[in-house]
Formats: structure tokens, sequence, C-alpha cells
């Protein structure tokens, strides 16, 4: 271990889920004579609480954090405020000039200790909600996988910290070390912070009745140029009330939920289907090639050749998907 080497200090609150604090414990620990110390501590030594597993033994308290080039602090099954003691001690290393980071629903620590205040952050986009309303002063990115602001930096959740560790050996040892770093985690070397966590379709489950029907209509003729006035006419209403009662069910006004269910689509054609890039486009109902690579990439943060090299199923061919769906 060289004796300059940067000490990584990795905060295991109560309920610490296990993926998330192992992330930075794989990527920075398991390093023969790397250039990285690292440090896992907890606010009292001892056994630590563990999120769905055993609890875990942690020799070092929060002092360690007086000697911490980056601290990281894990998501908790259970976001809840830290005590006064690690607040503390997080603004104090902060203050002193730490690299601070936090992976899932960490940044929820990181907000309660002010380190947030005035800047851009992500959490795993299931509690992006509840970060934004509990700390108004963060600037919520819920759709990121990572936000990198200088000194301090934040992560969605569980693989998306594997992203933003590998990001940090990126800026302190350049992009080779990195990727070499990538092939012993058996992992892609770089996914960039703004490419777009992946969320499932946005339809709301559990209430009946209403413009559900609809919905599952639409779904099922995504490659049709369909417009609010043709979908008012399904449904057998007004513009004005099917916009309204669009909103209240979906919180979304119609064309907006259209192009997400659209682009949610594209997604499941590029992963386990062969059809080229002007045919996902015409299935889903998104214009041309270039206004599908466009809109895409605004969306999701890669380009739909970018996405299909990361999420590409192993499944030859075009598959049962790509032959049951419409167009």
């Amino acid at each position: 271990m060289p004796p300059t080497a940067h000490h990584v200090v990795v905060v295991a609150l109560p309920e610490v889920l296990p993926l998330d604090l192992a992330i930075p414990l794989q990527v920075f620990g398991s390093w023969p004579d790397g250039p990285y110390r690292l440090t896992v501590c907890a606010e009292t030594p001892g056994l630590v609480p563990m999120g769905g597993a055993p609890a875990m033994s942690v020799e070092h308290g929060l002092a360690c954090l007086e000697t911490a080039d980056t601290v990281i602090v894990p998501g908790q099954a259970e976001p809840g405020p830290p005590s006064a003691a690690v607040r503390a001690a997080l603004a104090e290393a902060a203050a002193r000039g730490a690299r601070m980071v936090s992976i899932c629903t960490g940044a929820f620590v990181l907000a309660a200790a002010g380190l947030l205040d005035g800047r851009r952050a992500t959490t795993h986009w299931l509690h992006a909600a509840a970060l934004a309303e509990r700390y108004p002063r963060v600037e919520v990115a819920p759709k990121a996988l990572y936000v990198d602001e200088g000194e301090v930096l934040t992560s969605a959740g569980v693989a998306a910290g594997l992203d933003l560790c590998l990001h940090l050996v990126r800026k302190d040892h350049g992009a080779h070390v990195a990727n070499q770093r990538a092939r012993v985690l058996v992992t892609a070397p770089h996914r960039t912070g703004g490419q777009a966590q992946y969320i499932d379709l946005p339809v709301r489950p559990g209430r009946s009745g209403g413009l559900a029907p609809l919905r599952e209509w639409a779904l099922f003729n995504l490659q049709r140029p369909l417009t609010i006035d043709q979908l008012a006419r399904q449904a057998g209403v007004s513009r004005r009330t099917l916009i309204r009662r669009f909103h209240a069910e979906t919180g979304q006004p119609p064309m907006r939920w259209l192009l997400e269910a659209r682009l949610s689509r594209a997604r499941e054609l590029l992963e386990a289907t062969d059809l080229t890039v002007e045919s996902v486009a015409r299935r889903c109902g998104l214009g041309t090639a270039d206004n599908f690579r466009n809109l895409f990439k605004e969306n999701a943060g890669v380009t739909p050749s970018a996405y299909r090299g990361t999420f590409r199923l192993p499944a030859p061919g075009v598959s049962a998907l790509a032959r049951r769906l419409p167009g």
C-alpha cells in the first residue's frame, strides 16, 4: 500500500443495504497495492444491523472521518434522519475538504448534514420524490444515474453506485486505470451520470375504471400517430375532460404519458430484438429514425445503439415480443 494512498472511509449506518456497502468495498478495498486505503466505520463500533442481512462487525468509529480523503455513505433500507453526531462528523469532513459521496438513499444522510443544499443530487427513483419533499433546498435529479458536483457526488440505487465508484477512479487516475478496474469487476467501463435510470412503464396500478381502458388501448396502438383529439374520441369524452382526468389518474399530460410509453416500448425492442432503429421507431410511433434517436437520447441520456449495446438480451433473432407487437 503506497504511503500516500487515498483514504476512502465508508460509513455504515444502521440498516445499511448490503450491496450498497459492498460496492465501494469491492472497488476501493480489494485492490492489492492499489492507490486507495479503505476503512469502514460506524457511529458506534461493534455490530451494525444490515437491511435484509446478518449484522456486520465494524471496528472503527467516526474518528476515521478526520483523515478521510473520500467519504462514502451507502444507502439504508429505510432512509431516516441520522444522529447529530453523524451529521456533525460529515459536515466537519466536508469542511476539511474531503470528497463526499452517497449511494442510493445515502443521499438523505448527506442532505440531513446540509451538504446537498443548493446542489443537484440524485437517489433511487423510488425515493426521489421523498428526498425533494424532505429537503426542498436540494435540486433532485430523479432520472440521473449519478450527479457529480465536484466535491459532492450522489448516485442512484444499487448498480448505479458501481458506476459512480468507477467514475471516481476515472477522475483520480484516468480512463485506463478505471477501465482496468472495470474489467476486474466484470462490468461496463463507463456509463455517464447523465444516462437515465431505467424506470418502469408509466402506468399507475390499482385504479379501476376511469381511463384505464383508454391507456390499455393506446399501448396496443403506439404505432399509430395518436393525438389528444383521437384519444378523447376513443374515450368518449371531450378534449378538456380527457386532459383533466388523464392528469388526475396518471400525474401526467396525455402526450407526455404517451411519449414515455413509446420510449418504454422502444427500450423493450432494443433489448429483445434485432430490429433496426428505423423499424423500432416505426413500431413505437416515434417518427423517423433521426427523430427517434434525438428523443431517445434526450430522455435516456444515451443513443439507441448505446442502450442496445448495454442491455441487449442474449437470444438471437426477432423475439416473440416483436412478433406479437403491432406494426
